[in-house]
């Protein structure tokens, strides 16, 4: 299993950086950003100060959206960084959140992202696409790879991904909603004809390390929030009767009612008020060293790749080496 972190990149972009280039000598393979322009700094610029600063750490948006930037905008920025620094990016993609609500526009569609993703891909990879009827090839781009990882929690979300990918992105670490997410996903993969190993699969949630689990909750309450942006999407589209989407990830969002972006992905956002212990629990890993090797050993029986942790919180700095020190060994000796 791999391991990345997810972060927000609040001035000064240095402590970004800083980060980035601890967590590789931790054994962090990965390194994601928030993507939401208006919240936070612009991450595709801090992307090249992490490459530059470490030797074979990865950067990606988790995630980006194809609403924000034109389409050929985004492909010609992967391609200059996979240029400049060899294949070392991976684009996390989804409908929106933050970046396009901030600014008044609702999540893109999935016919926009199937369409938005093929365009990214093909022109990051040197590959000539057709963008606005009109076909478009970067003539300084010649071969080369970028990954295209797709965000998803409703089953047209993960038959698209399943379908059209390099991997899923699922943010929560539930055990029962990553085996139903990850079994949609492979069963879309295999009913297009592909073979659905080849899918990689990253959970991502936060991750903190330490005894006062009443503490550790509050600080990462935020989290059940953010995912239920996307659920009340979910309960819009499919109803809240467990049908389609499973009432584990569904039934907790009942109380909720506002929420302000100005707190998005912040510990003591007074939004997330409505998220109760047992969801924070689920959807996040907390206590000691031992409760992560436990939970990380169940997502790696369901197919997990890579385990990224959304380090923000009040005591980040010991998290991130809790892992490096005790939680990444431990599961490296379990392979």
């Amino acid at each position: 299993m791999d391991f990345g972190i997810v972060l927000q990149t609040d001035p000064p972009a240095s402590r970004t950086v800083d980060v980035a280039q601890r967590a590789e000598t931790l054994g962090f393979t990965h390194t994601w950003t928030f993507d939401s322009h208006i919240l936070w700094q612009e991450p595709f610029v801090i992307y090249s100060r992490i490459l530059a600063a470490t030797r074979r750490m990865k950067v990606g948006p988790m995630v980006t959206n194809p609403g924000t930037r034109d389409w050929t905008v985004t492909g010609s920025l992967f391609a200059t960084l996979n240029e400049m620094f060899g294949d070392r990016t991976v684009c996390g993609i989804g409908r929106g959140d933050s970046a396009l609500r901030v600014i008044g526009r609702p999540p893109c569609s999935l016919a926009t992202l199937s369409e938005a993703m093929g365009v990214i891909k093909g022109l990051a990879e040197g590959r000539e696409v057709t963008y606005r009827g009109q076909p478009q090839k970067i003539p300084w781009r010649s071969g080369g790879s970028l990954d295209i990882w797709m965000a998803a929690y409703g089953p047209k979300a993960l038959s698209l991904c399943g379908r059209e990918t390099d991997g899923f992105i699922l943010q929560l670490a539930d055990p029962d909603i990553a085996a139903w997410t990850i079994g949609s996903v492979r069963e879309a993969a295999a009913a297009a004809g592909r073979d659905p190993d080849t899918l990689k699969i990253c959970v991502a949630a936060p991750a903190y390390v330490g005894d006062d689990l009443p503490h550790q909750r509050d600080q990462v309450r935020w989290f059940g929030g953010m995912v239920g942006n996307h659920v009340a999407d979910l309960v819009a589209r499919y109803g809240q009767d467990g049908s389609d989407v499973p009432a584990a990830l569904t039934d907790y969002i009942i109380g909720r009612q506002d929420y302000d972006y100005a707190d998005h992905g912040r510990a003591g956002n007074v939004h997330t008020e409505f998220v109760p212990d047992e969801i924070v629990d689920r959807f996040c890993i907390l206590g000691p060293p031992d409760n992560h090797i436990r939970r990380l050993d169940e997502l790696r029986e369901l197919g997990v790749d890579q385990f990224a942790i959304y380090l923000m919180h009040d005591q980040e700095d010991e998290t991130l080496n809790a892992y490096g020190m005790t939680v990444i060994p431990a599961m490296r000796r379990r392979r």
